[in-house]
């Protein structure tokens, strides 16, 4: 059976950098048998906010339906997009909020504080870019952001493994270094890691 990969690009800036590491990913996945579909968050429009948190549902915008439709279907996600402040951006923090919802991604058992992971089955790879270097980030701030997306967004939801790669930093590189990337994000998508 052909592996079902979802390529999400989680920078809000079509031109960026993230946005040739899901190109160059993807070139890669096209290379192998695999299927491949994208979700690219700079050409959605939704409001990002949970306006009303789970209070009252804040019904789907037409690209958030056809996400989900994309998310159950995929075998394999890839998250690609930049740490900013320790965490992801805003738009990818709201994607989430407003996608990964109860009934869709997860469910709480009644009278219970145990939930169903509803998206089991299901593996996940991180790439993510950074000014800030690996090592600082691993030693001072424990890759805090990144944990959150792991274990506190995609294995709740039952996606597991969920692999991360880190690259940076990325403002000082040289346009060498940046190639290297790009090539490594390309043999990521041969390997489907």
């Amino acid at each position: 059976m052909k592996s079902k990969i979802v390529i999400v690009n989680g920078h809000p800036d079509s031109q960026s950098f993230c946005s040739a590491l899901s190109d160059a990913y993807a070139e890669g996945v096209k290379s192998t048998d695999a299927q491949i579909r994208k979700i690219e968050l700079s050409q959605l429009r939704f409001e990002p906010n949970l306006r009303f948190g789970y209070r009252q549902r804040t019904e789907l915008e037409e690209d958030l339906i056809e996400a989900q439709k994309l998310i159950s279907w995929a075998d394999h996600l890839v998250f690609v997009y930049p740490t900013w402040w320790g965490a992801m951006p805003a738009i990818l923090k709201g994607f989430i909020d407003r996608v990964f919802l109860p009934g869709f991604a997860f469910k709480y058992r009644e009278n219970s504080n145990l939930w169903d992971k509803l998206l089991t089955g299901k593996s996940a790879h991180l790439i993510v870019t950074s000014d800030t270097p690996s090592w600082y980030n691993r030693l001072i701030y424990r890759r805090a952001g990144l944990l959150v997306m792991k274990r506190n967004i995609l294995q709740f939801c039952g996606i597991t493994p969920v692999r991360i790669t880190e690259l940076g930093p990325i403002k000082p590189s040289s346009p060498e270094r940046r190639a290297e990337w790009l090539e490594k994000a390309k043999q990521l998508g041969t390997k489907l890691a």
